[in-house]
């Protein structure tokens, strides 16, 4: 006997994942047989909008492609024009940019732990049905998200879509005044970042042990954001410049966001992959907060991931610390730009993991052809994986509105962004 059981659930626009999309999950003798995570937001084109426009123009327009990360889209670019143009961008400019980019980790990881991954692990709707029981909770989640659009603001001149960045550095310095004045709130945060790493860690996270390849920036000196080589736990070890020659992007029928594979298989970007191939680089005091929570890294439970956000914001709050500390106001905030031809690129880590641009530019500067991977359609193939193990770890027959809750948390836990992401969740399964 055949039995096909089918349900549509409608959750609002304005769900806890940005994007629109649907599951389709069939299972025959409780088995997955077949498993479409689909997107169907239209193609944002933001590629071919900059082709023809002036170098000096992009940093303001890839900024308008996420209001979450836009200082990871504008770093990329920079870096990758920078590369082209044969500019090296002064030891203030580079300090001063990491501190920028402290800011987007420190705001995008409190707004998706508190507001939008938390209520998952705790049996609530949203944020605000969490915060009737959690309101301390809550509060310090909004502290920790406005501090770090103070950050992004401090060189931007506003948190989102910030305009302050420039191919060669910054359009202005901050005055030591409002730099000091940050200083004093970062340190006063501390407590806040310390408390959150133990209170995420004690969190019921599932325990899903999975089978996954990590893929992140590298440095030899410091924790990745900016800069680094292309490195992963199965081998890979190489200079941005090689990306396409090891992943490539391709279309799938059920979906108009693109998916990745590192030499033909899915992996893992963001914060997860970054703490398992990098946490040795994190300051002794993040170091001894996780090991008293007696979660260890490298992990291989993909729940993990709210934990090493939460590494991740305190790392951020003492780097931004360490180097706004060394500030001084200089003599110049940007190179000089001498436009030439040529292709350059740049990879940076934005929140949710490795963001790669390409750039060919003609004699004048002008553009003459972009490529940009975001982090989120990198992960589309991981999560249809990691949907599938966990959903079949979890229980294929369980209800139909248990199995819609897991595989709304497993996609959450990745904080999936802008058209490549979802709403969610629209869920259909046929049973045999």
């Amino acid at each position: 006997m055949t039995e096909q059981r089918s349900i549509r659930i409608h959750v609002p626009v304005l769900a806890r994942v940005e994007g629109e999309g649907a599951l389709h999950l069939t299972i025959s003798n409780n088995r997955i047989e077949e498993l479409n995570l689909k997107i169907y937001e239209p193609p944002r084109l933001f590629e071919k909008l900059l082709e023809g426009r002036e170098y000096h123009e992009v940093p303001d327009m890839v900024a308008r492609i996420c209001g979450i990360c836009p200082v990871a889209y504008q770093m990329s670019a920079v870096n990758a024009l920078e590369q082209i143009f044969g500019l090296k961008a002064s030891p203030w400019v580079q300090t001063m940019r990491r501190v920028f980019y402290c800011g987007e980790w420190l705001q995008s990881h409190a707004l998706h732990i508190h507001l939008l991954a938390a209520p998952d692990f705790l049996g609530f709707n949203s944020a605000p049905d969490m915060a009737t029981v959690y309101p301390d909770e809550v509060r310090r989640g909004l502290r920790l998200q406005s501090l770090g659009n103070n950050l992004m603001a401090l060189f931007g001149a506003r948190s989102v879509h910030p305009v302050g960045a420039c191919v060669g550095g910054f359009h202005h310095a901050p005055d030591q005044v409002r730099v000091d004045g940050l200083i004093a709130d970062l340190e006063q945060a501390l407590p806040d970042a310390e408390a959150l790493i133990a209170w995420v860690a004690a969190l019921d996270l599932p325990d899903d042990q999975q089978d996954f390849c990590n893929v992140s920036l590298q440095h030899e000196s410091e924790y990745p954001m900016m800069r680094g080589r292309l490195v992963s736990d199965q081998g890979l070890d190489i200079a941005i410049e090689y990306f396409e020659q090891h992943f490539k992007e391709y279309q799938v029928p059920h979906s108009t966001a693109l998916h990745a594979a590192l030499d033909g298989k899915p992996y893992l970007v963001g914060p997860l992959a970054r703490m398992n191939l990098n946490s040795d680089k994190l300051p002794e005091s993040t170091l001894a907060i996780l090991q008293k929570t007696g979660t260890r890294f490298p992990s291989t439970n993909m729940f993990h991931s709210i934990v090493a956000r939460a590494a991740e914001i305190h790392f951020a709050i003492l780097e931004a610390i360490r180097l706004l500390k060394s500030h001084t106001e200089p003599d110049s905030t940007r190179g000089e730009v001498t436009p030439r031809a040529g292709t350059g690129y740049g990879c940076t880590e934005a929140p949710r993991g490795v963001l790669w641009h390409k750039y060919t530019t003609d004699g004048e500067g002008n553009i003459i052809s972009a490529r940009i991977v975001p982090p989120t359609s990198q992960n589309q193939a991981r999560i249809e994986q990691d949907i599938a193990d966990s959903l079949q770890g979890f229980g294929l027959d369980q209800p139909e509105d248990a199995l819609r809750l897991r595989a709304e948390t497993v996609i959450r836990n990745y904080d999936p962004c802008i058209s490549c992401a979802t709403h969610f969740l629209k869920l259909r399964i046929d049973r045999h």
